[in-house]
């Protein structure tokens, strides 16, 4: 028979277990810390990459001696000292909540020295001016900091290393972009698959308080502003379609090419890589610099800023300087430095909208561009929903909700057709590599690790 709750029963029990509390404000200064974290990761990218562009901007051919020479010190300081902070920083998280993943291998992928190592080696890759962003590295750089409150919680305190895992992964996201939605939505479609209800609450206080850090500092505005749409009809319809489907296709392109990049599949140029990874790393440096300097500029750093004028209806980003930045991205990251694809992913989005407005007029430009965005970014990542919350947090794009829902799926539908997810192939393969071989098709959840750290 269900009992009614005794209110001044629940709260003598509530204020009885002065440990509980202990533990719950470890957990919650550890939320506003991995926001913080993600605030200065923020701060110092945008210092760095100022450096850059001032460099550039006086002493345009110096970049092709200081890039490659910097993504060459990049990669050999980061398998010397933090081989795991390599590359995006998602597939790293995904890795360490994998089933198969023995629990004393989760500090290789999440850490607090992680953390601190991602946030120097990415600030230097803006530095360098590649082609990256900095929400991937964001979720990793949290996911590291909450897990490492796990030492300091009681035994009994019931909050096991794979919900601080998600929780830290999710507040990341949120915090990088300003977008709690896409936080929670990021937890269920890319990290977990399915999150248990005694995990839901710490990942929803995790987004706040992170989220509430990164706002205190930055404000409380949209990442991109407010996007201006006219009224969208049925004209849109075949301009709208090319853009999900170019979309897809690039995008699935895409991630194809970086899942056979750094997952060592066999051919003459990785087997290079595995020989001579630093040089290899200062080739595809000197690679993205030239590219840099063929496009006048467009395809270094992660190319938010020219978002945001193409949002806004300034500025232009031709058809070629999209494809040479696809290009800068997908070098980037096979260079091995550590640096996130989610930005660099929206310009390049946001390119493929611009090429495709020419079908339908300077009105619908900035749809279209939007639809790029979320089209390109579900089909490399293949999460729809985190793609098209995402932006739409990011542009306050409410009026264009239902648009954006179904250029996502349809160009994720487009991308699956072509590729696997790209986080899921590279988690795998870093899982695959730390138990020594092959994963199979299927794995069963294990249960959760509810001990405390050793």
């Amino acid at each position: 028979m269900n009992h009614e709750p005794d209110f001044l029963e629940n709260l003598r029990a509530e204020l009885s277990g002065w440990r509980r509390w202990i533990d719950r404000a470890i957990v919650l200064g550890y939320a506003v810390a991995a926001g913080f974290f993600v605030v200065a990761l923020s701060l110092a990218s945008d210092w760095a990459f100022g450096l850059f562009q001032r460099l550039l901007a006086r002493h345009g051919w110096a970049v092709l001696i200081w890039t490659p020479a910097l993504t060459a010190a990049i990669v050999w300081a980061t398998r010397r000292w933090a081989p795991s902070a390599s590359g995006s920083g998602i597939p790293q998280v995904k890795a360490a909540l994998h089933p198969m993943l023995p629990l004393e291998s989760r500090g290789y992928f999440v850490s607090l020295r992680l953390s601190l190592a991602k946030i120097v080696l990415g600030v230097a890759g803006f530095a360098a001016g590649l082609s990256i962003g900095r929400e991937g590295p964001a979720v990793q750089i949290a996911a590291g900091l909450m897990q490492h409150s796990r030492r300091w919680l009681s035994p009994a305190s019931g909050i096991d290393r794979r919900s601080l895992i998600l929780a830290g992964g999710a507040a990341g996201i949120a915090a990088a972009f300003n977008a709690p939605l896409a936080g929670v939505v990021f937890a269920i479609e890319e990290l977990s698959g399915r999150i248990e209800s005694k995990a839901s609450g710490l990942i929803i206080t995790a987004i706040v308080l992170a989220g509430l850090a990164a706002v205190s500092v930055f404000g409380n505005a949209s990442y991109f502003g407010v996007i201006k749409v006219g009224k969208l009809g049925w004209d849109m319809l075949g301009p709208g379609l090319a853009v999900a489907l170019a979309a897809g296709a690039c995008g699935g392109l895409f991630s194809k090419l970086m899942a056979a990049s750094l997952t060592v599949a066999p051919g003459p140029l990785n087997r290079l890589r595995s020989r001579w990874p630093v040089r290899f790393a200062a080739g595809l440096g000197l690679a993205v610099a030239v590219i840099g300097l063929a496009s006048g500029g467009a395809t270094f750093g992660s190319g938010s800023e020219t978002v945001k004028q193409l949002l806004a209806g300034q500025g232009e980003l031709t058809a070629l300087q999209t494809l040479l930045k696809f290009v800068a991205t997908w070098l980037t990251a096979w260079a091995g430095v550590p640096g996130g694809i989610f930005a660099p992913s929206l310009t390049i989005g946001a390119g493929i909208g611009e090429a495709l407005s020419q079908l339908a007029g300077p009105a619908a430009r900035p749809a279209l561009i939007a639809l790029g965005m979320a089209g390109f970014l579900a089909a490399v990542t293949q999460a729809p929903l985190t793609a098209f919350i995402i932006v739409m947090e990011m542009i306050d794009g409410h009026s264009m909700v239902l648009s954006l829902m179904a250029c996502a799926l349809l160009a994720s539908g487009v991308s699956r057709m072509i590729s696997r997810p790209l986080y899921e192939a590279l988690a795998e393969f870093m899982v695959s590599r730390s138990i020594g071989r092959p994963l199979p098709r299927e794995v069963e959840e294990d249960a959760d690790d509810s001990r405390p750290a050793p």
